[in-house]
This record gives C-alpha cells, structure tokens and sequence, in this order.
C-alpha cells in the first residue's frame, strides 16, 4: 500500500517533534527547514527525505503542513521564487500549524485554490511537552471537508483536534486563547506580588486559588513550576506571545469589540517584549511586573 506523502516545513522547538511523529507514524515524510545542516541530521536520524527548498520539498507531497513562526514567514516560504506555490501539485493540501494571522490565511487559501489545492489553518497548543507526546490541541479552519481529509494527518501530532469554523477561524481561537494566556500571567502575577507585600507565602496563596474559582493554567502550572522556582525554562518566546496578543487584539477591533483589557495587555507584552528582548520566555513577562513593583515572587 501506498504512503501518504507529507512534506514538514519547518523545524523549530515545537515542529521539530511534531515531524518526528509523523515519521513515527509512518508518513513518507520530506522535510525542510532554513537551515540545510538541521533537515539533513533529522532526516539521517528519523530515516526520512529532505530537500533544500520548500519546492523540492512540496513537489511529490499529498499533504504539506508549515509549522513557522508567524504568517509572515509562510508567507514568504510560500511566494519565493523556489517556494511552496511554484513547486505544489493540484490536489495537494496545505495544513498551516503556524499561529498565524486569519487574514494572511484567507490570502493564501485563495492562492491555493488556483492552483486547484486546499488549505487548512491548523495551529497547536500544548507547548513542546505536548508536541513531544503527540498530544497537542490542534484548532482548525477550513472547510468541513478539507478538514475531515486533513485529520489522520493532524491526528499523527495532535489529540485534541477541533473543527472551529472557516478558514481563519483556527488562527482567531488561537489568537484569543493566547490574550487569555497573556492576561492570566500578568493579573495572577499582579494577584500574588500584592500578597507577597501583604506577607502571604505565594505558595500557600497558589495553594488556596488553585482550589478555588481564580484558578487557571498559569496559577496551576507556570507561576509554580516557573516562577516560584525562579527555573523561568524558555520553552515559548515570549516575542511569539507578543504577535499573538496583537493579532487578537486587532481580531477583537475587528468584531467591534473595543477592550480594554484587551488593549492593555497588548501594551505589557509589547513592553515586557522590548525590556527581555528576542530570545526570553513568555513567562520571564513576571519579571518585568516584579521590577515594577519591587516584589520578587518566590518560594519562602
């Protein structure tokens, strides 16, 4: 029996295992990524293909999934002279795990649906732990069909897998879910720098929230693994969250919903982006409130 052919673009923190279990899986996989030397030594090791362009790598594929840094990127890897539209077959299907942009989604539907190709917005959540288990959240857009065809493929990294609408509608629950990230960090943070002052063990305040209706994942998990440890391990850039939050933000405006908040938390994490610079984790955000306030949240 024939292989359904994949072709992997992009190997990042969260790509790089995602590829690795398709591969698993058992997919005829190519992969590509901007540096030659990493696709090569992943494909000796996980005894797959590579190819040195993303046309190379999309010219045989049944399937094509992109998993890039922002909509910027896959936009740009999908134009070029040696891109993914100058070498894609009819027929083939494009699955975006890019926490992208719904616009620049719709733009490059459009562009495949010339070419007689269809397009998936397939972004995860879960982080690299769950990108090693093979249990991401993948929210998806498109349509119903399409995203019925691209589902044993987006079943060989992800477990929960969700139909939310058209195509963007996956990048825009994606977007808003990281506004939510972004706000539990800092409000929790602001929550437990006012009991530090008040003299309250951040632990035991963590301890009571956690069993109680202020609870999220940034209480259960972040903030005292992370935080409370001062471990602050770099597992998603927080230069990432930052074009999250501004694509929600500007998702909402869209809709006619001005908010505030909204509107506020995109200015924290464009001014705790600026201070941390490129390469610090979304959660280093905490450490820019605790200059602010003068309050060091730690384990006593």
């Amino acid at each position: 029996m024939t292989k359904t052919r994949v072709a992997f673009l992009g190997l990042g923190a969260i790509g790089t295992p995602m590829a690795r279990n398709l591969a698993e899986k058992g997919f005829d996989l190519t992969v590509w990524t901007r540096t030659s030397r990493k696709a090569s030594e992943f494909a000796a090791k996980h005894n797959v293909k590579f190819a040195t362009t993303p046309a190379g790598a999309v010219n045989a594929a049944d399937f094509v999934v992109t998993c890039l840094p922002s909509s910027v990127e896959v936009e740009a890897i999908a134009n070029s002279a040696d891109g993914i539209l100058s070498g894609i077959r009819s027929g083939t299907m494009l699955i975006d795990c890019t926490s992208g942009d719904p616009d620049s989604s719709k733009r490059l539907a459009a562009q495949l649906k010339e070419k007689r190709c269809s397009f998936v917005d397939a972004p995860v959540s879960g982080g690299v732990v769950g990108a090693e288990a093979g249990k991401l959240t993948v929210m998806c857009g498109g349509d119903a069909t399409d995203f019925e065809r691209a589902r044993p493929i987006i079943a060989g990294f992800g477990e929960k897998i969700v139909h939310c609408g058209p195509v963007g509608a996956g990048d825009a629950v994606k977007a808003l879910n990281q506004m939510l990230l972004a706000l539990h960090i800092w409000t929790t943070g602001e929550a437990l720098a006012a009991l530090v002052r008040y003299g309250v063990d951040p632990a035991k305040a963590l301890e009571v929230i956690n069993g109680s209706s202020g609870r999220s994942n940034s209480s259960m998990n972040l903030i005292p693994e992370r935080v409370l440890t001062r471990a602050f391990p770099r597992t998603f850039r927080l230069a990432l969250l930052d074009k999250d939050v501004r694509i929600a933000a500007r998702i909402a405006k869209d809709q006619g919903i001005d908010s505030a908040i909204f509107a506020e938390v995109e200015r924290l994490m464009a001014s705790a982006h600026e201070e941390l610079g490129e390469e610090a984790d979304h959660v280093e955000a905490i450490k820019v409130l605790e200059r602010l306030v003068g309050v060091e949240i730690k384990a006593t």
